[in-house]
């Protein structure tokens, strides 16, 4: 295990946690309502630092966090068929979350809103998660992949 992998998860969890996420929705979060939103947050972590030279440290991350994600499902008292059929459904998810993602740029605040309704649909204040991952985003445009390594994080 890479330490410095570590220190990536830990902040994702970290904004993962955040109480203001959940406000908007109707029942108390579950473990299926904090993993969508840790691999929303993954996907514009990826998406901020894929360049050339961060190719092969980004995989090493999504390799490392895909393989925390497995034993979170383990402690969860999964046997090893359903991990086998769980990662696969969270890998597609994450891997449609980065392709919803990709020309977020682009997107109009309602076109963001029915991205990530696609993912949140109970959510009822979607419009709030969009300026949350909109912050998020340009606060990740502030950092340098190199301190998030080091575990350096300053919301």
């Amino acid at each position: 295990m890479n330490k410095n992998y570590i220190n990536i998860y830990n902040i994702l969890i970290d904004y993962t946690r955040n109480k203001k996420l959940y406000i908007s929705l109707n029942r108390k979060d579950n473990f299926s309502d904090r993993l969508r939103l840790f691999l929303l947050h993954f996907a514009f972590f990826l998406k901020n630092f894929k360049n050339k030279e961060n190719k092969q440290i980004l995989q090493e991350i999504y390799d490392f966090n895909f393989r925390q994600l497995e034993l979170s499902i383990r402690e969860l008292g999964y046997g090893d068929q359903s991990i086998n059929k769980k990662m696969k459904i969270y890998i597609n998810l994450f891997h449609s979350m980065v392709s919803e993602i990709h020309f977020w740029d682009d997107l109009e605040k309602k076109e963001k809103i029915q991205k990530l309704s696609l993912f949140f649909e109970d959510f009822n204040k979607i419009d709030e998660l969009v300026e949350y991952f909109e912050d998020f985003k340009l606060n990740l445009t502030k950092k340098n992949l190199n301190y998030l390594l080091k575990g350096v994080i300053n919301h």
